[in-house]
């Protein structure tokens, strides 16, 4: 019997409804398949204890969570917690800390949801955005000066190293020499950003050699919109850099029908720390506690969450399981459904516990 420590961090907003239904489902994956075994330790790490304690987590955060195999994330964010203070302060020590410097967004229309394209349903659809997750225009340096006065100024200094975008590059090709079409699009805009843009694009041509079966080409970001706007078919695996792929894949969900259906990985790809594994929605205050939230995006996350455990076959049951009761019609109103929470996390159990071996 294989076992497998998963730290929970619901966090805020919706995030705790969203992990009770991700756990419940993974715990009826564990059982249904009879080979391995999930123990779960829930942190209470967030805004709420941010107003209690002044810090989003402890001091000792990471040091605790560095014995577990996975981190399972809800949300963050609080309507009356800055948003930087939220994100830096949780979020962004666990993916710089661990340095998680792949996230992985995978998006393709499911059954049974409707895609905002004209004529676009599944199959038509099928990306995998990879999102540089460690420097970037994300790297926090930067700041501000002559705070108050009329020659203030603020700068945020976006940081390209060799190493960062040569790592991520070559995930990113690996990754699409695993997919059938293997085909790759490397995201930048170096027209505008002519020095760590244009070492981005020249890192990919290097690269590229190393993967002479791969087919890749080059679009520049804002083209890349309107691309995947109007010839979504015409796109596989996509490789951005942290702002512009944190942009692009939230299209690339809306696209789908619905943020509440894409998930996300920030995977170190050594596996020297656990990666965390958390859907894109965010915390989502509007709906919070009105039991309406949708758990599919974080049930993907955990499909995400058993590859990477080597639980294969599991991941396959559970995507199999997500896309039969989307299918079905059982889906919350984000996409056009009228169930809860609940109901969509009891049909997909259901499903599990159902399936054939």
């Amino acid at each position: 019997m294989r076992q497998y420590k998963i730290a929970a961090i619901p966090a805020d907003g919706i995030g705790p409804e969203v992990i009770e239904a991700g756990v419940a489902v993974l715990q009826a994956l564990a059982q249904r398949a009879g080979n391995f075994s999930l123990v779960v330790e829930n942190f209470d790490w967030g805004s709420d204890y941010y107003k209690k304690h002044g810090v989003m987590m402890p001091a000792d955060g990471l040091a605790q969570l560095k014995p577990f195999d996975a981190i399972y994330f809800g949300a963050v964010g609080a309507p009356d917690v800055p948003d930087h203070i939220t994100l830096w302060g949780l979020r962004l020590p666990i993916c710089q800390g661990f340095d998680q410097y792949a996230n992985v967004r995978p998006t393709r229309i499911l059954p049974g949801i409707a895609s905002p394209l004209r004529n676009a349903g599944p199959g038509d659809l099928d990306w995998v955005i990879v999102r540089e997750n460690s420097e970037g225009e994300y790297s926090g340096h930067g700041g501000r000066a002559h705070k108050g006065l009329p020659e203030e100024v603020g700068t945020e200094v976006a940081i390209f190293t060799r190493v960062g975008v040569t790592r991520i590059m070559r995930y990113a090709f690996r990754l699409a020499q695993a997919r059938p079409r293997k085909l790759l699009t490397v995201v930048t805009k170096s027209n505008a950003q002519r020095h760590g843009m244009v070492m981005w694009d020249e890192i990919a041509a290097e690269v590229a050699k190393e993967f002479p079966d791969v087919t890749w080409d080059k679009m520049l970001v804002d083209a890349m919109t309107v691309r995947m706007t109007l010839k979504p078919q015409s796109l596989d695996t996509i490789v951005a850099t942290n702002l512009h792929a944190d942009i692009l894949s939230d299209l690339a969900g809306a696209l789908a029908g619905s943020l509440g259906v894409a998930p996300t990985a920030n995977i170190d790809p050594e596996r020297r720390f656990p990666s965390m594994f958390e859907p894109i929605h965010g915390s989502a205050f509007d709906i919070t506690g009105k039991g309406i939230a949708n758990p599919v995006a974080t049930f993907w996350t955990a499909a995400q969450m058993l590859e990477h455990l080597g639980e294969g076959a599991a991941a396959a049951r559970l995507m199999t399981a997500v896309e039969q009761v989307c299918a079905a019609g059982i889906l919350t109103p984000d996409v056009g459904g009228k169930a809860t929470t609940r109901e969509v996390t009891d049909a997909v159990i259901g499903a599990i516990r159902g399936a054939n071996a």
